[in-house]
């Protein structure tokens, strides 16, 4: 189902309704892990809330920031997977920080995984959200091939 092409400001409009779903989704994410650590422990509490946060950022792109776009409920394993890959590259950078460099103090830590790995996941998070899964509808003349599984 396609709801025409995206207006209302175009990039720009998209940046920063990423970000308001993004922040969204960190809260989810932040008072999840939370309430849950006690109870589950730090892994099985990350892993709860990082269902949660992407499932609040999913439907706060889905029916914010591309909603004049096409959106399936199978989108949301594209979304899933391309927040997945956001959290390898955050891991990834905290790994190469702590382990390969040495840096092992709390601030190194905070520093290369929520600071530089942050920001890298952001920028793969919103192409990926942008060409893989929020899909602007194809224009006049243009024929795209569409995975319908």
């Amino acid at each position: 189902m396609s709801r025409g092409p995206a207006r209302g400001g175009g990039r720009g409009h998209e940046l920063l309704g990423f970000a308001v779903s993004g922040a969204a989704a960190y809260a989810a994410d932040l008072a999840v892990f939370l309430a849950l650590h006690g109870p589950l422990g730090p892994v099985a509490a990350k892993s709860v809330s990082f269902l949660a946060g992407c499932t609040v950022a999913y439907l706060g792109n889905a029916l914010g920031t591309y909603r004049r776009r096409a959106v399936a409920a199978r989108e949301y394993a594209a979304f899933f997977g391309v927040n997945l890959a956001g959290a390898a590259v955050q891991l990834l950078c905290l790994a190469v920080s702590h382990y390969g460099l040495g840096l092992t103090s709390a601030r190194a830590d905070t520093v290369s995984g929520l600071g530089v790995g942050m920001a890298l996941a952001t920028c793969l998070r919103f192409w990926g959200n942008r060409t893989l899964v929020f899909r602007a509808p194809p224009t006049e003349g243009e024929t795209r091939t569409t995975w319908t599984g």
